[in-house]
């Protein structure tokens, strides 16, 4: 975990006027970082121990004390685990351990231009198109999501799309001690859900769309909606920016509580809209019309018109925190798009091969359609479903690749400590899978099996994986990057 150089200090006496701890074995001590973790501990450290789906953290409570913990908070079941040592006791820890570790580094998300971008499909892309244009209008800025993590020029992978508390105060924090002045990060369902990003405030947040996905924890898809629309209060952000085009976000729209500018692909009743857009060999050129009746004329490399709106987007909150629109529009033409998200692999074949990190039935239906525009013959793709994750979605997943593609591959896609078979049977329920389209459950084979059947003008799609490059099996994880295999697929077959 990143810290900053600046020393931070908190009274345990603090926190529990902060949250209404009850404290046991009390000293008048003071912690210097939070660490959820055992392994994260370092000297000095306050180590919150939450209660885990198989066990509890404070069970790691003497190899946090080794590392040097000056104390816990955890709840009373994790107090349980604790002898003689100073502990807090809170009735829900998540929430104690952000707000406590937001006041801790003084609530930095405030002294930076935060923008939060949630949504089912589009954050990673936006929040990276936003780093790029900043980046390009010469604003020093920090992004948190899936793919990666980045202080100014410094790149550090990522473990989740939305960090735990401490880990995201503490990054805030480095990035203000930097001089950053945006930070832009993603902001999952499960990290509002979490209590990750209590404590934590946004100049600005940004919606892209909503569609099923995630319904293991989230339960049904009202639930789903509720957990986004948090973000959107006054709790949590000043200005929001919401797609209207879905139906969630036309309800959004409708429900908000602080000020939003709408947006919109082309309803012109929304305060940013495209008023032209003309596809080309390459891409797309356009009009967009924002607020104030701000015109921006340019044209994106990016593919599929779903990216368009990823485009409108960022550009629309990039012009809100201030960045010229006539400056904008010399930055879009050399702005690219997230690595796995239609990530060509060109090595000399007279076909299209690429791999995208579509996982849900929305996204997969928007790749293979986005497809189809630049593809003058046919459409291979190979998808998964990965395992312990929401089954519901399965058949709808499958049903999308039957019907945006040509020829379709089922295959594995991180099982995990289900059966690749049992996966492969729910995705293909109801469905008609004949020749060409097959089920090959090991992945390598279906991406191969795809390519040896690719003629020139087909597009070849690997779907699900994008920017991974692991995969789980019975709690293994091993080395597989869709990208990789693609390519050594191609090179075999020439």
């Amino acid at each position: 975990m990143i810290r900053p150089l600046t020393t931070y200090s908190l009274a345990l006496s603090e926190v529990v006027n902060l949250v209404g701890a009850e404290f046991l074995n009390s000293s008048d001590a003071t912690f210097t970082g939070v660490a959820l973790r055992d392994i994260d501990v370092e000297a000095g450290d306050l180590f919150v121990a939450v209660s885990g789906a198989n066990v509890h953290g404070a069970s790691f409570f003497e190899s946090a004390r080794s590392r040097g913990a000056v104390a816990v908070l955890t709840d009373a079941t994790g107090a349980e685990f604790v002898k003689e040592f100073p502990t807090l006791i809170v009735k829900d820890v998540r929430t104690a351990a952000a707000i406590v570790s937001a006041s801790l580094y003084k609530n930095p998300t405030r002294d930076l231009s935060s923008i939060g971008i949630t949504g089912t499909n589009g954050k990673t892309t936006v929040t990276m198109l936003l780093n790029q244009i900043f980046t390009a209008a010469h604003r020093d800025n920090g992004l948190i999501g899936t793919v990666e993590t980045r202080i100014g020029s410094d790149v550090i992978e990522s473990s989740r799309t939305t960090p735990e508390a401490p880990e995201l105060q503490s990054l805030a924090a480095v990035m203000r001690e930097r001089h950053m002045r945006h930070l832009v990060m993603e902001v999952s369902s499960h990290a509002i859900a979490l209590k990750r990003v209590k404590g934590s405030h946004f100049a600005m947040v940004g919606f892209t769309n909503l569609s099923q996905d995630h319904l293991d924890f989230h339960g049904d898809m009202e639930s789903y909606f509720r957990e986004k629309a948090k973000l959107f209060t006054n709790e949590y952000a000043d200005r929001a920016f919401i797609n209207i085009d879905s139906e969630y976000g036309a309800r959004l729209a409708k429900e908000c509580e602080i000020p939003f500018a709408s947006i919109s692909h082309s309803n012109s009743q929304a305060e940013w809209h495209f008023t032209e857009v003309h596809a080309t060999s390459k891409g797309y050129e356009f009009k967009m019309l924002g607020t104030g009746g701000i015109l921006i004329e340019s044209r994106t490399y990016l593919v599929g018109s779903y990216n368009l709106d990823n485009l409108l987007l960022a550009v629309a909150i990039a012009h809100e925190s201030g960045v010229d629109p006539i400056e904008m529009a010399m930055i879009i033409p050399a702005l690219v798009g997230a690595p796995g998200r239609l990530d060509p692999v060109n090595i000399g074949q007279d076909f299209a091969a690429l791999v995208d990190y579509a996982h849900s039935p929305d996204a997969v239906s928007n790749v293979l359609k986005a497809a189809r525009e630049f593809t003058a013959g046919r459409v291979i793709a190979v998808l998964g479903c990965g395992g312990n994750r929401d089954s519901s979605k399965r058949p709808l997943m499958g049903k999308a690749l039957i019907d945006g593609s040509d020829i379709a591959i089922f295959t594995s896609d991180n099982p995990r400590s289900e059966k690749p078979a049992d996966i492969l049977k729910a995705m293909t329920s109801g469905l008609n899978v004949t020749s060409p389209s097959l089920v090959i459950e090991d992945r390598a084979r279906a991406i191969e099996h795809a390519v040896n059947l690719a003629l020139p003008t087909d597009t070849v799609l690997i779907l699900g994986k994008g920017h991974e490059n692991g995969q789980e099996i019975d709690g293994v994880v091993t080395a597989f990057d869709d990208r990789l295999h693609l390519a050594q697929a191609i090179e075999k077959k020439k």
